[in-house]
């Protein structure tokens, strides 16, 4: 009797701190609570602080790719203009399930467009693509955007049977990496 009333003390303090849990399902079936994130294979990952009674932000991704996400959001850059150049790009991006905002630079309000040609560092070319504040590519070389995406977490291939973790808001500009 004394072990379930010590589990439900531990719950309660935790509770009480807003402590973070994460809950999955391991390859066997069986339901996990855990203060840390589970190991990267896992594909449905709940993070939730305790307590907590919203709605559940579970995703289909990974727990790496939507770490991924989170912390090195992807902009791609095209035009219709572009052509095949672009569209190779794109098709590599969703061969590798990475989720991104695609942006035309011809369809940016002058202050955003502004914003682009410093990314650029004033050579608004495209496909360009920026990975968060890790670095920004000019042109499409497979092996260059592998590198970076690779160093941003992103799995090398998309999931079989998962949707992208989601696409960021495309309204935004992507911020300018650090020097």
């Amino acid at each position: 009797m004394r072990f379930p009333a010590f589990v439900l003390l531990i719950a309660v303090a935790a509770l009480a701190h807003g402590a973070e849990m994460y809950r999955w399902t391991d390859e066997k079936g069986v339901v996990n609570y855990t203060p840390y994130p589970p190991p990267p294979n896992i594909r449905k990952v709940e993070p939730k602080k305790l307590g907590d009674t919203g709605k559940s932000t579970a995703s289909e991704a990974p727990y790496s790719e939507q770490l991924a996400a989170k912390n090195f959001p992807v902009t791609f850059y095209a035009t219709p203009a572009c052509g095949e150049l672009c569209k190779t790009a794109r098709a590599h991006l969703d061969k590798r399930g990475v989720p991104y905002a695609e942006k035309d630079p011809s369809n940016l309000s002058p202050p955003d467009f502004e914003q682009f040609k410093k990314l650029t560092s004033g050579n608004p070319q495209v496909p360009f693509l920026v990975v968060g504040q890790l670095k920004n590519l000019q042109g499409y070389l497979a092996s260059e955007w592998d590198t970076i995406l690779d160093a941003a977490g992103y799995p090398s291939s998309a999931v079989p049977g998962t949707k992208p973790a989601g696409k960021p808001p495309a309204n935004t500009l992507a911020p300018a990496p650090a020097k």
